[in-house]
């Protein structure tokens, strides 16, 4: 299997949560209150999913791997412009994170900024998940031999590990403080 699988897998779960998170915008543009906890967890799906893990295999080993390679010009314009649309994402996520503690249970209107972040956070995702599955995954993978595509993909499950094992670190310490208080 090529890395790549793997990365294109994980892309079909956060295109479902994208779903998830136009169907909110939509309903709060229909007069309904947000609902912050869905918010919540699409925040914490996009930070430690898509961003720590999957964006994390793809900097610190894909793209890692791919700026000792012999890139053309194009690809190498592609990898630059996706590293820089994974800041992006990242500084969407917490402006998301940061309207959804403004808004207001109740009160509609305090949505509006909400909704127009979560619009462009789906909308950033289709895209970049599009330059990735169509126009940049599959020619890159003629830089490497199977032995290190092997090793890419054992890195990932490496990655996968890190990243959880934080994530659920950080719940445990969080709820030992609050029990310790």
């Amino acid at each position: 299997m090529q890395p790549i699988g793997p990365l294109m897998h994980e892309h079909r779960l956060i295109e479902r949560l994208i779903v998830l998170m136009e169907a909110e915008a939509g309903r709060i543009e229909a007069g309904a209150s947000p609902d912050s906890r869905l918010i919540d967890e699409a925040v914490d799906f996009f930070r430690y999913y898509a961003d720590r893990c999957h964006h994390g295999k793809e900097e610190e080993i894909l793209f890692a791997a791919l700026a000792q390679k012999p890139l053309s010009d194009e690809e190498r314009r592609i990898l630059g412009e996706l590293v820089a649309e994974h800041v992006r994402g990242r500084a969407l996520v917490l402006a998301i994170h940061d309207a959804n503690g403004r808004a207001v249970p109740g009160d509609p209107s305090r949505g509006a900024p909400l909704v127009r972040l979560m619009r462009e956070l789906s909308g950033f995702y289709r895209t970049h998940i599009e330059k990735e599955d169509k126009r940049f995954f599959h020619p890159v993978m003629r830089h490497f031999a199977k032995d290190e595509m092997e090793a890419m993909l054992l890195a990932f499950d490496a990655v996968e590990t890190r990243v959880f094992r934080e994530k659920y670190a950080a719940v445990a310490e969080s709820r030992e403080g609050a029990a310790s208080r």
